[in-house]
């Protein structure tokens, strides 16, 4: 990730820490952006007997994201820096493997998704703890919605699993 530049704000936070939470917020804004892409892959692309109803969730699923998406950047903008949810950026900095662009079926689909939500959700969880122990609540108390928000979808992707 590249280096955080902040602008002027009277936010009480030391500047030391709105960096680090930023950089944060911005690794996590990278991953959700990306998660919300596949998401939208796995809409457009899912086939089989289960089409209508994975076609409906997984849009569902990609439009918590972006709501996800919105909040981890405006939360970087209001501790004064740039929010980098550009594709490319959030490309070249996403943990997230490469979505399995073989997968067809309803299954395929909801198991690389189940595993990147899951991915996202643990990371979420880490950022709670990183935020947290650094002094921002606020950005603490973002990811803990996101987190919530995932484990979620998660139950609800992996409930598709079961036979």
């Amino acid at each position: 990730m590249k280096e955080t530049l902040l602008f002027p704000t009277k936010n009480d936070l030391g500047a030391e820490i709105r960096e680090k939470a930023t950089a944060i917020l911005n690794q996590h804004l990278a991953d959700a952006t990306d998660l919300y892409n596949q998401t939208k892959h796995a809409h457009w692309n899912v086939k089989g007997m289960q089409f209508f109803q994975l076609h409906e969730l997984f849009d569902t699923l990609a439009d918590s994201l972006e709501e996800y998406a919105d909040l981890i950047a405006e939360r970087a903008t209001a501790l004064g820096g740039i929010a980098r949810g550009t594709v490319r950026a959030s490309a070249a900095a996403s943990r997230l493997p490469e979505y399995p662009v073989e997968a067809r079926n309803g299954r395929q689909h909801v198991e690389a998704l189940s595993a990147r939500f899951s991915m996202l959700a643990a990371s979420s969880r880490a950022a709670i703890e990183a935020t947290d122990a650094m002094g921002d609540a606020d950005s603490a108390d973002v990811f803990t919605e996101v987190s919530r928000g995932l484990d979620k979808h998660l139950w609800f992707l992996e409930s598709h699993l079961e036979e």
